[in-house]
């Protein structure tokens, strides 16, 4: 592999980047390039910090190729530009080398709900701002879904560290194990003086499959696997049933700890897998086994009964699946891994927000809810999305907030 020296050469800088145009957060690539070039790094990683605060970390787990590396020019007929390698190199490296600068306060509170990606972004905006910010996390540490969801080996923990400590210095004060919804109610907040909410408590319940032997003593959620896997006996044989970034996670996951044979059962194509190309292609090579078309019907004491899927073409170019029950199949199985998504905590129900059908914030496109100065992004708003759109999404509503902060404060 190249130098990122090499590689940041290879840019030819265009002046309509194609690149940019496709990041979500429209990262200047071109000026970044040039900065890198010219030896001025800290300055490189400062315009990408203040563009996007979690940059370090959608450097190392975005899906480039649907993004700044899919759509780099020189990827129609060659080798496109590695963007994200250059950035998480500056990124890291601003990171460990900040300064905090004196920043004047506003006297101002905001609670913010929940640390995980859109936390952490709308925490680091506002604190740069002079507001005095308070974060509010069931769990023990910052992080989210980046610490205990996503697996060591892909995302180091010290870059959710030199965040928390960055945060810390700029004056965040930190609540951790206090879940909002529960304990407090989000209506709490606003009589100790805070003058405005933000909610990202993410999506953390994982939705079922509905089969019969879901209950069985050797099944489990992948999202409560990832949290702990040590707390876990899995046997050699585990089957995973799903096909996204977590059930490619989960899989990567059981092979580095249990050291078992992994099958990821899928019931559409390989073409049609919603995780990210190069992460199935590690997995295949640590020796994941993948099994397509396949159906999960039923979990038994050993196996998961499977039937075969079969892809049909339609007349007007779109595509079905259907499920042929004339082929039926077992999978061994010691332990099955559910990994077919995640919905909203029950929580949430009782906090007096306006939900959607799918138990999501119901939000207008600026983030605000129907309640007056609670606002909200993240997986709680959209759902299960990428963390740089839970970055992008957060930058906008925080120019509303702050909008109605600046109202507020008049009144």
């Amino acid at each position: 592999m190249p130098s990122i020296k090499t590689e940041a050469e290879r840019c030819l800088k265009c002046k309509k980047a194609m690149c940019a145009a496709h990041c979500p957060v429209s990262t200047d690539i071109p000026r970044v390039m040039e900065l890198f070039l010219n030896g001025e790094i800290k300055k490189a990683g400062e315009v990408l910090f203040s563009n996007n605060p979690l940059s370090a970390v959608t450097s190392v787990i975005c899906p480039h190729e649907r993004n700044c590396t899919g759509h780099c020019v020189l990827g129609k007929k060659g080798e496109p530009v590695r963007f994200y390698t250059i950035e998480e190199y500056l990124s890291r490296f601003y990171l460990e080398t900040m300064e905090i600068p004196e920043i004047q306060k506003n006297g101002i509170k905001v609670a913010v709900a929940g640390a995980g990606p859109a936390g952490i972004t709308m925490s680091l905006l506002l604190l740069q701002k002079g507001y005095d910010v308070t974060m509010f996390e069931a769990q023990d540490d910052i992080g989210g879904i980046l610490r205990y969801g996503i697996p060591p080996f892909r995302l180091s923990r010290d870059l959710l560290d030199m965040y928390k400590d960055i945060m810390l210095r700029m004056g965040l004060r930190f609540r951790p194990n206090t879940r909002i919804g529960t304990n407090i109610m989000i209506e709490n907040l606003f009589p100790d003086g805070y003058k405005a909410v933000f909610v990202s408590t993410g999506t953390g319940r994982p939705r079922k499959l509905g089969l019969i032997g879901e209950t069985l003593g050797h099944v489990h959620f992948a999202v409560d696997y990832l949290k702990s896997p040590k707390a876990f006996q899995l046997g050699s044989r585990v089957a995973v049933v799903g096909a996204g970034n977590v059930a490619i996670d989960a899989a990567r996951t059981v092979i580095r700890r249990a050291h078992s044979h992994v099958t990821i059962l899928h019931f559409m194509g390989e073409e049609d897998m919603t995780a990210n190309r190069d992460e199935i292609e590690m997995a295949e090579i640590e020796g994941v086994e993948f099994v397509h078309y396949a159906q999960a019907v039923r979990i038994l004491e050993n196996a998961v009964r499977c039937v075969r899927v079969r892809r049909i073409q339609n007349e007007d170019g779109s595509v079905r699946f259907e499920e042929d029950y004339s082929e039926v199949f077992d999978v061994p199985a010691d332990s099955v891994i559910i990994a077919i998504g995640q919905g909203p905590g029950a929580d949430m129900y009782s906090a007096g927000i306006k939900l959607t059908q799918r138990g999501l914030f119901d939000v207008n496109e600026w983030g605000e809810t129907g309640t007056p100065g609670v606002f909200a992004a993240g997986d709680i708003v959209s759902g299960p999305k990428t963390v740089i759109e839970a970055v992008a999404f957060t930058k906008k509503v925080l120019s509303r907030m702050e909008e109605y902060l600046n109202q507020t404060a008049k009144e």
